[in-house]
């Protein structure tokens, strides 16, 4: 805070004072509205301090000498008795000096008045930026590589090939925006904070479960291996959320319905295998199961007959053994592999070399 900032307290702070210690005329009132439209900064600083003033029953009992929970009346810190001169003298004169006192009473409790609502609304200030403050934070990962992030709230992420994750996490909400690629999320259970995935128009919204989630190419696979899942469209609040038990795997494409599918556990972890840097496919079509490849790796296969993208395919594989697979798609298939540059194309075997 600036030394003028300071100053703007400090005259706000002796205004709410003057006006709480009683006999506040029409003219004190003319000239605290025209030190508020001075300034902008001004206005701000005197409703900041009068929201403490009137919020804070703790630092009106302390001003007022009274620690037993009552909360002292407006005007009554002027007459408390820790602000009044001590005088063990005659009436008289009492009297005779009520004027004095009242003069030199006012300064002071106008000073501690004002020290005790800067150092509230600063201390506040800290309560309220440590309460909203959010813990940000960003992680990507290369083609192929894996990575798993420990979270401020004791989550783990698990980041597949290719991966953006941006996180936003406050004492309120647990935020998360996959941009593309896929991530595994072991959920730490907070009922207050619910975990949210934001990915391709959708939030996956949990409190403390697994679920893996894959955003790319237009399209959204959310796979739940434990616990309740929410998948819930974000551009279309209206539209009913769907409901994930464990073993649920929801698809969605751009613009379409979510189909959900139930499997074992087993299914569902096999659809998780890249995180131990496998695959496992189950009579997977071709062109599938080679894009699966491609994500993994920067040699990219190209299927160059779509003939051959309906064929299907079954095994567990390595996901950096690319030429493997290939290998295997030979053998089994009237498939031919050629070398062209980096990628490797797939074409249709000739009958010729069929029959050969």
């Amino acid at each position: 805070m600036t030394d003028n900032h300071r100053q703007i307290e400090r005259d706000a702070a002796l205004w709410l004072a003057r006006r709480d210690a009683g006999g506040w005329a029409d003219r004190q009132q003319t000239a605290l509205d025209a030190w508020l439209g001075e300034n902008a900064a001004h206005r701000v600083a005197f409703l900041r301090l009068e929201a403490v003033w009137q919020e804070s029953a703790r630092l009106k009992t302390f001003a007022a000498g009274d620690m037993g929970g009552y909360i002292s009346a407006r005007g009554e810190w002027a007459r408390s008795p820790y602000f009044a001169p001590l005088d063990t003298h005659s009436n008289a004169r009492r009297g005779r000096r009520a004027t004095l006192r009242k003069q030199r009473r006012w300064p002071i409790f106008a000073g501690i008045a004002a020290s005790l609502l800067v150092a509230a609304a600063i201390a506040g200030g800290f309560i309220w930026h440590g309460y909203t403050r959010v813990d940000s934070a960003a992680w990507k990962t290369a083609m192929g590589a894996r990575k798993i992030v420990h979270l401020p709230d004791g989550s783990t992420a698990t980041l597949g090939s290719e991966t953006d994750l941006h996180m936003a996490f406050s004492r309120r909400e647990r935020d998360l925006e996959l941009t593309r690629g896929e991530a595994f999320f072991d959920v730490a259970h907070d009922a207050a904070r619910p975990f949210v995935v934001h990915a391709n128009g959708y939030r996956v919204i949990a409190v403390g479960t697994r679920f893996d989630v894959r955003h790319d190419a237009g399209r959204l696979r959310v796979v739940v291996t434990r616990g309740l899942v929410r998948l819930q469209s974000a551009s279309d609040p209206a539209k009913p959320p769907a409901m994930l038990p464990a073993g649920s795997i929801a698809t969605v494409a751009d613009g379409g319905d979510v189909a959900i599918s139930q499997v074992t556990a087993d299914e569902a972890s096999e659809a998780l295998s890249w995180r131990s840097g496998f695959v496992v496919f189950h009579r997977t079509p071709l062109a599938e199961a080679v894009r699966e490849f491609n994500r993994y790796n920067t040699r990219q296969i190209v299927i160059a007959d779509s003939s051959l993208d309906a064929l299907r395919v079954g095994g567990n594989f390595k996901l950096d053994n690319r030429d493997a697979f290939v290998r295997l798609m030979q053998a089994v298939f009237p498939v031919e592999a050629q070398q062209r540059g980096r990628d490797i194309v797939l074409t249709r075997k000739s009958q010729a070399h069929t029959a050969h």
